[in-house]
């Protein structure tokens, strides 16, 4: 009779010896797959803000669209191009049309093909879509993301982030649910909001979140952001965002408090919290 038993223990070494398989790293369901967002409610912004796409531009040049501002024209310096440039910033490139046409010609896309910063001004956000939707240069935004560039933008530059468009009314910018109301889509089944306790808005979201309860509504205050990558979501700035996700959180803890139905509850997050947009969830 052969006995394996004393081949055990090398073959129990060369088991062991084996190096763990790492768990491959789960695809954002929210955010970019690729790439990252800052995601600004507005105002007028701390260096701090304008520093975070520089670094994330790694030296790359940065291609600033004025356009939801709507004035009949620009100059390079235009909604935050100096400051880009002031803080070091080699290669800044202002872009603009409104015409859908001129934003669907190889020759207006050019300064974007090699682009690792694309920065949205401020405005109404639905100015963006009527010029940029469905063109090439729509698509060369998203090609920022997809070789793991940067997308930022203040106020309607940040609306314009979310798959919903809050305040995409051509009429007024205080219809919630307007004749606009599908953005960019950078962050997939959200809303966003900005200048949200500035200008008394933290219960506009709730408008939206009547007629399409299933999104997770965000809003930040004035030179305030949300940085994202991936699911992972941290906030930077002077002042709060506020979340919209049907729960409740509270930095003293939430077990004894009384907050009110789900439909009706939001919280704030500042500087340095960090959130989950998968799972909506502050991480702590």
């Amino acid at each position: 009779m052969r006995f394996l038993t004393p081949a055990l223990p090398a073959l129990l070494l060369l088991t062991t010896a084996q190096p763990a398989m790492a768990s491959p790293a789960a695809v954002p369901v929210v955010g970019p797959v690729k790439g990252s967002l800052v995601v600004v409610g507005g105002g007028t912004l701390s260096d701090s803000i304008y520093q975070e796409v520089i670094t994330r531009a790694k030296g790359g040049s940065i291609v600033v669209i004025p356009t939801a501002d709507g004035a009949a024209s620009y100059d390079q310096n235009a909604a935050g191009a100096s400051s880009f440039r002031r803080l070091g910033a080699s290669s800044v490139t202002v872009l603009h049309t409104y015409d859908p046409k001129v934003a669907n010609t190889d020759a207006f896309v050019a300064p974007l093909r090699n682009a690792s910063a694309v920065w949205f001004g401020g405005g109404r956000q639905w100015r963006l879509v009527d010029a940029y939707a469905g063109t090439k240069t729509e698509a060369a935004f998203k090609a920022v993301l997809d070789r793991g560039g940067v997308i930022g933008g203040s106020s309607a530059g940040a609306s314009i982030q979310g798959s919903f468009l809050a305040r995409g009314d051509t009429a007024t910018n205080l219809i919630l649910v307007g004749d606009h109301t599908v953005g960019f889509g950078y962050l997939r089944n959200v809303a966003i909001d900005q200048h949200v306790l500035v200008r008394g808005r933290i219960f506009d979201m709730f408008d939206i979140l009547k007629v399409r309860p299933e999104l997770l509504g965000f809003g930040c205050d004035e030179n305030t952001a949300l940085v994202v990558d991936g699911d992972s979501a941290r906030v930077l700035g002077a002042s709060y965002c506020a979340f919209y996700d049907g729960g409740f959180w509270s930095r003293e803890g939430s077990e004894a408090k009384h907050p009110p139905p789900k439909d009706q509850v939001f919280y704030f997050l500042r500087n340095g919290d960090r959130y989950n947009l998968a799972t909506r969830k502050v991480v702590e």
